[in-house]
């Protein structure tokens, strides 16, 4: 299998709650510290002379005018017209019709640029030509210090897909769960022998995410009584790029309620944004955590690992790391908090996601 192997590190080292690899991008090549995000599609990165604004980041802001693989992509492009169905916006043009995207994420961070095309350095041996990517211009949200946003979800524009004849859309992930370990993002392959698969399902009104499909949870080995109904109804995605899992909001309200049950000797502590179910733990050395397990199509259980079941604010303040939607209808969101330690296989070629625990630490 042709694979390549990038060790992928918390954000919180460059100040986000996402996770980070960095990539070669240029002729010579720059090295660029990018969140990896599988719910959207676009690669871009903070270009020079940043037009309108851009915020501070790790590296050297990326200069297209020092590259010599750099060059603009027009207007009347193919490559331009496919950025609807990659960003959700249409393409704009420059009065040199040059061509200009527009994204924006859930959080409202956003960016907008030219698009480009570029030389990526994946490895010394990993090199791809004419990778289509944003050179932003105007550049404003919640990246910390990122230099910008790998796009791996399913539109023809994402990574997966432009480098799809030599990975075959396979690529997986191991998150780590603290920031002195690394975790990995491989392309091609994956390390672990034994996977759970289950498939990916397809969101009608999103089909470049990748769906799954819940169909149960458990708190300390006892499975709670939420109907499949409500899992279905809403329909799920599976995101490297949101930190917390949003579920329906009677499947929180089932998981709430068992993990308060056997959290009651703990004291509370006030809520923390939307995490309703805070704990003040700064007296104590050692706790018993329930065990919290997810239940996907094809009869798989994932185990949430010790890790993933807590949102550490401070010891006064530790919270469970799930949050209930506003509505029946919302997506729910398996989020990264959650898949730390597991290895997540993304099956493009074979429709399936697997996974495995403990790949990373």
């Amino acid at each position: 299998m042709d694979s390549t192997r990038l060790p992928a590190k918390d954000g919180s080292t460059v100040g986000s709650g996402n996770y980070i690899v960095t990539v070669g991008l240029g002729t010579p090549k720059r090295d660029l510290s990018l969140i990896f995000d599988t719910a959207s599609d676009l690669c871009w990165t903070q270009c020079e002379p940043c037009v309108k604004y851009c915020y501070s980041q790790k590296e050297p802001i990326f200069n297209p005018f020092q590259s010599a693989s750099y060059s603009n992509i027009s207007c009347s492009s193919s490559f331009c017209s496919s950025l609807f169905s990659a960003t959700g916006y249409p393409p704009r043009c420059t009065s040199t019709s040059t061509c200009v995207y527009v994204i924006q994420y859930g959080d409202s961070s956003f960016s907008l640029g030219y698009l480009g095309s570029e030389r990526l350095t994946l490895t010394s041996t990993d090199v791809f030509d004419n990778f289509l990517f944003g050179c932003g211009q105007n550049n404003q949200g919640l990246y910390g210090g990122a230099a910008g946003i790998l796009g791996l979800g399913r539109d023809k524009m994402s990574l997966v897909s432009q480098t799809a004849q030599k990975y075959k859309k396979i690529f997986s992930y191991c998150l780590p769960s603290t920031s002195s370990s690394d975790g990995f993002l491989i392309f091609g392959g994956w390390a672990s022998e034994c996977l759970k698969y289950t498939p990916i399902s397809t969101i009608s009104a999103e089909p470049s995410f990748y769906g799954i499909d819940f169909t149960g949870i458990s708190v300390g080995g006892t499975k709670l009584p939420i109907s499949a109904a409500v899992f279905s109804t809403a329909g799920a995605i599976i995101d490297a790029g949101t930190v917390i899992t949003r579920l329906p909001p009677r499947a929180y309200s089932a998981l709430r309620s068992a993990f308060r049950r056997k959290m009651s000797k703990y004291p509370t502590a006030p809520s923390l944004s939307i995490l309703d179910t805070c704990y003040d733990l700064h007296s104590y050395e050692t706790i018993t955590v329930p065990k919290i397990s997810l239940f996907f199509k094809g009869g798989i259980q994932v185990d949430v690992d010790k890790a993933g079941i807590f949102y550490v604010n401070n010891s006064s303040q530790v919270c469970l790391a799930f949050a209930g939607n506003s509505n029946a209808t919302d997506l729910a969101i398996f989020g990264n908090v959650q898949q730390q330690t597991l290895e997540v296989v993304y099956d493009g070629a074979a429709g399936r996601l697997g996974f495995a625990p403990g790949a990373c630490s």
